[in-house]
């Protein structure tokens, strides 16, 4: 019988849940996105048109758009003044437009997500700033995944006052208000993208530290461990080329429930302003500029917030997925 590996056994139960398999696509969708979001046929993220402001979500040209709208605007005063033509100030303008439609080619573009208050793009906006909240979110895991390996594996193989003086400093910043300390910091040393990452990934590592100690200290004493430290291996070589691929399947778990955490909370930062500055943008600072016109331009709102939710729902599916995968337990049941 031909001996299964992990990695098989786990990429087989994968592909029998659904969920994962559909975020997993959304991902990967989301990221290619993103990543080629240079060369994609969009219009710039920063540039304003402000005869395009506030335009509706449409397939239609921007100009028909905007005459269409002045003229639904036009026609209120009028049943507001009672007249039925328009003025010769109306009309001079309508003719303005007109001709400025027919001659002017930016008037042709389409914006089939709308525009803003500065008339710009917000499909180019949204695909943008989903670039910034996903590397921060990349950026912030990866920061966390580095920190809190390093020490949970020295905390968890070393043990002793290592072992005390780590867990004792762990459990010191899990004491501070994490948030609080965020936005002090961002209120200090000003809105840059950089602080933005520091500032998250700050104490995002302590969870991750914790779990790789357990899971170490399960491992140590086992007899490949025992193995290796008989043939003379140091403890550097025992703990990553021994000890943490033993743990990478908990780790890849965490880093894939962990991602949107650290896309809320940059998301929340944003929303109080004190997220990424302009022309940047990202799904946070999105969401806070549609929430004050919601009334009347619902698109500012809901294009940003279903886009993030999508993202976020489908790297919690990929998670809840991959945790069933490796989790030896429904190995068993199954």
């Amino acid at each position: 019988m031909k001996p299964v590996s992990l990695w098989d056994d786990a990429w087989k139960r994968l592909r029998k849940n659904k969920m994962a398999i559909i975020g997993l696509w959304i991902v990967i969708i989301y990221f290619a996105i993103a990543l080629f979001a240079p060369i994609i046929p969009i219009h710039p993220y920063e540039q304003q048109v402000l005869d395009h402001i506030y335009l509706p979500p449409s397939f239609k040209p921007a100009g028909e758009v905007m005459l269409k709208q002045w003229e639904n605007h036009t026609k209120k005063i009028m049943k507001k003044e009672g007249r039925t033509e328009y003025t010769e100030a109306e009309q001079a303008k309508y003719d303005d437009m007109l001709e400025d439609i027919a001659t002017n080619p930016i008037h042709q573009r389409h914006y089939i997500l709308g525009t803003d208050s500065l008339g710009r793009d917000i499909l180019s906006r949204t695909i943008y700033g989903g670039r910034i909240s996903m590397s921060i979110g990349l950026v912030g895991t990866i920061t966390a995944l580095l920190i809190g390996i390093i020490f949970g594996a020295l905390a968890g193989y070393m043990g002793g006052w290592v072992d005390s003086i780590i867990m004792r400093i762990v459990d010191i910043m899990y004491g501070l208000p994490y948030m609080l300390i965020v936005i002090i910091m961002m209120a200090i040393l000003g809105r840059n993208i950089f602080i933005l990452f520091v500032a998250i990934a700050l104490v995002s590592w302590l969870t991750i530290a914790r779990v790789v100690r357990g899971q170490i200290i399960s491992l140590k004493n086992s007899e490949f461990v025992e193995a290796a430290r008989s043939s003379g291996a140091s403890s550097g070589r025992i703990i990553f080329r021994h000890l943490l691929p033993n743990t990478i399947s908990i780790i890849i778990v965490y880093a894939t429930l962990s991602l949107p955490s650290f896309i809320m909370s940059e998301s929340f930062l944003s929303f109080l302003g004190l997220g990424v500055s302009a022309p940047l943008a990202s799904w946070g600072s999105l969401v806070s500029d549609g929430v004050n016109g919601m009334g009347l331009y619902p698109w500012l709102l809901l294009v940003p917030a279903i886009t993030m939710t999508i993202f976020l729902f489908a790297m919690n599916f990929l998670g809840d997925g991959l945790r069933d995968a490796f989790d030896p337990e429904s190995k068993n049941q199954a």
